[in-house]
């Protein structure tokens, strides 16, 4: 927790800042200031920003008080840049109120920085400031994630159907509506699947056959009966901007016995993860959890080697992530991943790749709760899905 008898300042723009938009609770595209200065009794919080905004502002932010850079014009002006007049301003704030020294978390722009310093005010950062605050969900937080995983579920079943039920033709190419079916195609209908349920979605990932052996490869062109494709939406609801994060992976026709088995142990690896995650346990220790059912399995970790034939095959990343109004965000489930804390709300993802077939990789989100975890997925694991 943070100290209420040291100033703080969180600054930049809410719509690309998330610690500052979870701060203060307002979307705007502008850059503005939230400074926090002790007072006798607490902390009294200020927001600086464009003066247009300020009526929004003073209806909706969680602050006490909402101003904008020209009720702080320092010796000399402001300037005609928005950013730089918004640190100016920030720093004869402070300078007003006697600050000496100024605490800010790890997403302050330097601009800001910058202009304290030549106020005379310190600044210093401390590189875990909130940072805990912002993993312990709220309930109402919570729900926006169900919310949100809800859809994507929508989403994945839309997609895996989609692939699942197409018609194999010559070459063993996919078809739907006469017209091959490529990642492409099933992209763009999720793309058009979340916008009519009001949510925004960056480039999901649908990767078919060898193309899925990269973990992090969008994918493109024709798909294929008999081999893997891993789908992996990941959309921000508009409403909330909670985001939710799920992959499945789907199999059209005949499935190989390789891909049967790689898909038995990351489903039981992806269990190992869940019930591994309890508060007090550490990123690491999940993400053991879930790797040591990848090694008992025959399966290997790390990534490739040059020498390494293509039917290497193994586990080539962590086990998950936080999740929240950033897709990624503290804490990893990997070596060196801190305490789960109550309220952390996490993906669990183990996969299995070899250059030679694709991947298979499984992923649930999860919020840890008082002695374990509880589950937002509903959607089925399984290959098929016609």
């Amino acid at each position: 927790m943070s100290d209420p008898q040291v100033a703080k300042i969180c600054a930049g723009v809410p719509a690309m800042n998330n610690t500052l938009l979870w701060r203060i609770r307002f979307m705007v595209g502008d850059p503005v200031a939230l400074l926090e200065i002790p007072e006798a009794g607490g902390v009294r919080s200020t927001l600086l920003l464009r003066d247009i905004e300020m009526q929004r502002a003073r209806q909706s932010a969680l602050v006490d008080d909402v101003g904008c850079p020209a009720d702080f014009t320092p010796d000399g002006g402001l300037s005609g840049d928005r950013e730089t007049a918004t640190a100016q301003a920030a720093a004869e704030c402070f300078r007003r109120a006697g600050t000496t020294e100024v605490v800010a978390d790890r997403s302050l722009p330097f601009i800001f920085a910058e202009f304290l310093s030549r106020a005379g005010i310190t600044v210093r950062c401390d590189t875990e400031l909130w940072v805990a605050d912002r993993r312990q969900k709220t309930e109402e937080e919570i729900d926006h994630l169900r919310e949100a995983q809800r859809v994507t579920e929508q989403a994945m079943q839309f997609a895996c159907s989609m692939i699942g039920t197409a018609e194999a033709r010559s070459g063993g190419v996919l078809y739907r509506d006469n017209e091959p079916l490529t990642s492409e195609r099933v992209r763009t209908a999720v793309d058009h699947f979340l916008m009519d349920q009001g949510f925004s979605n960056p480039r999901s990932i649908v990767a078919g056959g060898p193309t899925g052996a990269d973990c992090h490869d969008v994918g493109s062109g024709e798909l294929l009966t008999g081999l893997p494709v891993i789908v992996d939406i990941f959309p921000r609801s508009r409403a909330t901007l909670y985001w939710g994060d799920c992959t499945r992976t789907v199999v059209h026709g005949d499935i190989p016995d390789e891909i049967k088995t790689m898909h038995q142990t990351v489903r039981k690896a992806r269990a190992a993860g869940e019930r591994a995650v309890a508060p007090g346990v550490t990123g690491e220790e999940v993400h053991r959890a879930t790797i040591a059912v990848i090694k008992a399995d025959g399966f290997n970790t790390g990534l490739p080697s040059d020498d390494d034939p293509d039917s290497y095959c193994a586990m080539t990343h962590g086990s998950g992530h936080g999740i929240g109004l950033d897709v990624h965000e503290p804490p990893l489930l990997d070596i060196k991943g801190p305490e789960l804390l109550l309220g952390d709300a996490l993906t669990i993802e183990p996969g299995l790749y070899r250059r030679d077939m694709g991947g298979v990789r499984v992923e649930d989100m999860v919020v840890v709760t008082q002695d374990s975890c509880i589950n937002l997925n509903t959607l089925s694991e399984e290959l098929t899905w016609d």
